[in-house]
């Protein structure tokens, strides 16, 4: 089973600016097939946007969505990893901030992305299950 980080991530993350609207990131989103983007400047990470997101922040808030800028509805980011942590220590933050997807930086870049879904198929030993088990029950914040 893996136990880095970069052994389970999806790499190459999709990475929008702050000043697009959501529609347009949507429609990317759709395209791409995924569930969530980073905010970034550049290589400055911003925030994380996920579909959920789209919805509940951009949608149900109403106003024009395409008028409303990612910037605007994207989830603070709390915590990230890096490519060569373990991923047990990903299933701990996770576990700690009720996330269901971390960043993953190098050199402070965004690389990856790492989720619950990629740690419940390189989960091994009953203390991953167990972590993926409390990420699982907690309220999701990105």
């Amino acid at each position: 089973m893996a136990t880095k980080v970069r052994d389970i991530m999806t790499g190459s993350p999709t990475s929008v600016s702050p000043e697009l609207d959501i529609v347009t990131v949507a429609r990317a989103m759709r395209d791409e097939q995924i569930g969530a983007v980073l905010v970034a400047e550049g290589d400055d990470l911003k925030g994380v946007v996920t579909d959920r997101d789209l919805v509940v922040r951009g949608l149900a808030a109403g106003g024009d969505p395409a008028q409303v800028k990612i910037g605007g509805i994207a989830s603070k980011v709390t915590a990230t990893v890096r490519p060569d942590d373990s991923t047990e220590k990903a299933a701990q933050i996770m576990r700690e901030r009720s996330v269901r997807r971390l960043p993953v930086l190098e050199d402070g870049r965004p690389v990856g992305i790492v989720s619950i879904r990629d740690l419940a198929s390189g989960a091994s030993g009953e203390d991953a299950a167990a972590a993926l088990a409390d990420i699982g029950a907690a309220r999701s914040t990105t």
